[in-house]
């Protein structure tokens, strides 16, 4: 019985971290296409999404036919939740870009590798948040800070969108690029709200 309920700690543990790992390889993409602009890249991240997705499907699957977790249910589900809005985020800001053809930005390349390096965060909390909970909370910090800064970077470059609208071309141009900035932004606080989730997560186990 003991072995079963281990099995099941290890499930749960096993399905945030491949969550994470897709994330953060998602965000590289992103990352890959602000630079590149490459449609191909954008099919590779969409896979992306589609996989975590699936995985997101199984930890509910498995938490609806699970009775004991390795912490509440709850925070497993928002976790979970949290870490896919932001590879969602992602997938979305490239859709849209490629629909409405916008060229990236310097402000959206900033704000693309600040995202990859938060994930990149995020995925060590969660690999750490079993058998090393304070460096989990570390790696949490440290993705709270670069959340923030994508949030500097949001507010100079909507400041710098808004500055000085020419035509009515322009205009519309103006509105595109909003809609990709807010994409990033949503992103990055769905980034927060994860790491938020980790700190509580430890807190709860202590």
């Amino acid at each position: 019985m003991f072995r079963l309920f281990r099995k099941k700690d290890d499930v749960f543990h096993q399905l945030i971290e491949q969550q994470a790992n897709l994330t953060y390889k998602g965000l590289k993409l992103l990352v890959k296409y602000m630079d590149e602009r490459d449609h191909d890249v954008a099919e590779k991240l969409t896979l992306r999404e589609k996989e975590a997705d699936e995985i997101r499907r199984i930890l509910i699957d498995e938490l609806n036919r699970t009775f004991v977790t390795p912490f509440d249910r709850e925070d497993i589900f928002s976790l979970s939740r949290t870490i896919d809005d932001v590879l969602d985020y992602a997938y979305s800001t490239v859709d849209e870009m490629e629909v409405l053809q916008v060229t990236p930005t310097s402000f959206m390349k900033r704000i693309a590798s600040l995202l990859r390096d938060a994930a990149y965060e995020i995925w060590l909390a969660v690999q750490r948040l079993k058998n090393h909970p304070a460096v989990a909370i570390d790696h949490a910090q440290r993705a709270k800070a670069l959340e923030n800064r994508v949030e500097s970077v949001y507010r100079e470059a909507v400041a710098d969108l808004f500055s000085g609208p020419e035509d009515v071309h322009h205009i519309v141009e103006m509105l595109k690029m909003r809609e990709v900035y807010r994409h990033l932004s949503n992103a990055a606080d769905r980034g927060d709200q994860a790491a938020n989730v980790i700190s509580d997560i430890v807190v709860k186990m202590n």
